[in-house]
């Protein structure tokens, strides 16, 4: 079973995993009652948080650009720099905070708590798929100085 589950490792882009939730979101939101809030109040935390989130998207993507490395989420051997600066100071995912933010956002947006379902899936998924291989690679190959920054800096947030 172990295997199976690795061979899923780094397969899917981590922006294709956000669309998927995203269409299963709004397949939710059609089957399930809406939550009946003010227009302004809806729109308010669609857009809070979908600017958040694509910040935090960006920012990783600069600091990645800055640091000369690769931003290819299904190649972390390709990572020539392990990189702490920026908003890898808060995170260390902060592409993968920025996809949950927007998922966030467009359940604010469709009016349905139960596609909150969709960021959890999206979030367990990365977790289980793309950020446990990346840090397996990134632990190879700055070891200590990698251990280090995770003990310093959470996952998320």
């Amino acid at each position: 079973m172990i295997n199976h589950m690795r061979a899923l490792e780094l397969k899917i882009p981590p922006p294709v995993v956000a669309l998927l939730a995203a269409g299963a979101m709004w397949g939710i939101s059609r089957l399930a009652p809406l939550v009946d809030l003010p227009a302004s109040v809806r729109i308010g935390a669609t857009i809070a948080f979908a600017l958040a989130g694509v910040g935090f998207s960006l920012a990783g993507v600069i600091s990645f650009r800055l640091a000369k490395t690769t931003v290819n989420p299904m190649k972390p051997e390709k990572t020539s720099a392990l990189v702490r600066s920026g908003i890898y100071r808060l995170t260390r995912n902060p592409m993968y905070v920025g996809l949950v933010l927007v998922l966030v956002a467009w359940a604010a947006f469709l009016s349905s708590a139960w596609a909150l379902l969709g960021p959890l899936a999206f979030a367990l998924y990365m977790h289980r798929f793309q950020i446990v291989p990346e840090e397996r690679a990134l632990a190879s190959m700055f070891g200590a100085d990698y251990s280090a920054y995770r003990s310093a800096v959470r996952r998320w947030l």
